[in-house]
């Protein structure tokens, strides 16, 4: 049975970890504004990046409900998920600066970071590339004969394609410990989510494999962390995967050179009036879990994490051209 979760969470049902969340979500949005500017001033290598702002509350309140010997696998836009996951921003500009320091030794950009120490298998720059991954992924740690799970993150318009279906009934039919992601943010590319499904959320379709589809709030981190901690508690436990669906928004367009002709800067700003940071912020303020003063703190420790690893990422070295080859698989 799909439910649809939009109301706030009053509660968690242990300590409180909205403070970590707010910081969580700080440093994903100091690191993507950055690197934007960074692009555009043509600081960094290879592709325009694709930035998550305004999506944040999805990669933390998921990566929250992790453990660090649990998986990821990301998609194009993963810069967010992959510092949710415990990914440090000094190799991670490094690697969008085609640096030797970078995580993947300056080899995969702003599409392909990875860190197996970290449970990070790699971001894809695939639509929906990294579903079939994931049910892999699960089938290994079902013949392992650990306890870990595999979040897949994927977005909307990649529920549309014939892996995405392949790939979750195998997970379903096997009882594969694997949560499936949508982060929906209405958008694929430019082209309404709505205009091309016939289902009105993607968690809907949960019902066909019969197994549990939520849809949630997805700029409301708690309630995104509530119902990760029970999908990743099913799959733990041997019950099998989850559809979990996050209802949220992109701030910019699909990468830089899209100037968001399909929607109107009404729709952009509402969405804005509930940006997940400031949501946070605002609760805990209300609270008085949280003063002006200690959320500036929180601010000004992730810009200077920023700018740390700006400083990292212009001192590393090149690769040298000798090693060109090195690093493939052949």
């Amino acid at each position: 049975m799909q439910e649809i979760l939009n109301a706030p969470t009053q509660k968690l049902q242990e300590e409180d970890r909205r403070h970590e969340f707010l910081q969580t979500m700080l440093r994903i949005r100091a690191f993507e504004e950055r690197v934007y500017r960074m692009y555009l001033e043509q600081q960094t290598y290879g592709m325009s990046p694709h930035l998550s702002s305004g999506e944040e509350a999805m990669a933390t309140g998921v990566c929250a409900a992790l453990r660090k010997d649990d998986y990821i696998i990301g998609t194009h836009r993963s810069h967010g998920h992959i510092l949710a996951k415990g990914a440090q921003m000094r190799p991670m500009l490094a690697e969008l600066s085609g640096k030797v320091t970078g995580y993947c030794k300056g080899r995969g950009g702003t599409m392909h970071i990875a860190d197996f120490s970290l449970g990070i298998v790699g971001a894809n720059g695939i639509v929906g590339g990294g579903i079939p991954i994931a049910s892999g992924v699960g089938l290994s740690i079902k013949y392992r004969g650990t306890d870990q799970v595999c979040v897949c993150f994927f977005g909307d318009a990649a529920s549309n394609i014939g892996a995405f279906h392949e790939s979750v009934n195998f997970a379903c039919a096997f009882k594969l410990p694997v949560v499936f992601v949508c982060e929906n943010n209405m958008y694929g590319l430019s082209t309404l989510h709505a205009r091309v499904s016939a289902t009105p959320n993607v968690a809907d379709r949960a019902i066909g494999y019969g197994i549990p589809g939520v849809t949630v709030d997805g700029m409301d981190v708690t309630m995104v962390y509530e119902v990760a901690k029970e999908a990743v508690a099913r799959a733990r436990s041997g019950d099998g995967p989850t559809i979990l669906e996050g209802k949220t928004y992109r701030y910019y367009g699909h990468s830089s050179s899209d100037q968001r002709p399909y929607r109107t800067r009404e729709e952009e700003e509402q969405w804005r009036a509930r940006d997940p940071i400031i949501t946070l912020k605002k609760r805990l303020l209300e609270e008085g879990k949280l003063t002006e003063d200690a959320f500036s703190q929180l601010e000004s420790a992730a810009e200077a994490e920023m700018e740390d690893a700006v400083a990292y990422a212009q001192s590393s070295p090149e690769p040298d051209l000798d090693t060109v080859m090195d690093y493939i698989y052949c």
